[in-house]
């Protein structure tokens, strides 16, 4: 596992910390930019993945299979206890969560990331895959926290990688539509949907700055004008 790779999940990790930081308690009882989540849902949900990553992570290293939830219910469960929580306490448990997350990665054998875990959708990835998961956790829902942290401040490195990503995410799926997402400030181009149909369908053009692009793609609010797509996740 590369250096960048892990400094990666340490930077959006402190950018969510620090933007939870200058929320009050009573403005985690407002909605965050996720419709039906206030964001203690949000900070709640990134706690609880801390923990369902560590558990692959052990897996990774004992051989032990240690699913990150035993079930999609847990999940919820897990969730919905979390965001129950008193300010104080809800943000305690984040902060342990991630304290111990960044243990578990700084221990990793060199020779346990190539070992294969089983993720909650339930795809076989090699357990160095679990940064990514923690990288696109900590920084989309950084922004999803509506606290003056939008995607328009990533790195544009980091937005091609969602984007590719959510790209991965919806394609085989015979719902999305077919559009070609051409970036105006970075010259990226992004293809969606089945490309061979009978009988053939009209590609639909998408133009817009990467960040803006990346935020359609990943279901959040943005400026493009885009057909509706499903969710990446």
């Amino acid at each position: 596992m590369t250096a960048p790779a892990l400094a990666r999940v340490e930077e959006g990790t402190a950018l969510f910390e620090n933007t939870l930081g200058g929320i009050g308690d009573a403005g985690l009882d407002e909605p965050s930019a996720l419709p039906g989540w206030r964001r203690r849902e949000v900070v709640a949900h990134v706690a609880c993945n801390a923990d369902a990553l560590v558990n692959l992570l052990g897996w990774a290293r004992t051989g032990v299979e240690n699913p990150m939830y035993s079930s999609p219910r847990q999940r919820t469960a897990d969730i919905e206890a979390g965001a129950a929580l008193p300010a104080g306490d809800l943000r305690a448990k984040l902060a342990v969560a991630n304290a111990r997350l960044a243990r578990e990665l700084a221990a990793m054998p060199a020779a346990a990331w190539d070992a294969e875990v089983r993720t909650a959708r339930g795809r076989i990835v090699p357990a160095s895959e679990v940064v990514w998961m923690r990288t696109r956790e900590v920084w989309v829902h950084t922004a999803d926290l509506g606290a003056g942290v939008s995607l328009r401040g990533f790195p544009a490195d980091l937005l091609r990688a969602l984007a590719a990503d959510a790209v991965a995410g919806l394609s085989g799926n015979a719902e999305v539509p077919l559009v070609t997402l051409t970036t105006t400030d970075t010259g990226d181009r992004f293809e969606l949907g089945m490309r061979e149909s009978s009988p053939p369908v009209a590609t639909v053009p998408v133009h817009g700055e990467l960040a803006e692009v990346t935020a359609y793609l990943l279901g959040r609010p943005s400026v493009v004008a885009g057909p509706p797509l499903p969710g990446w996740l």
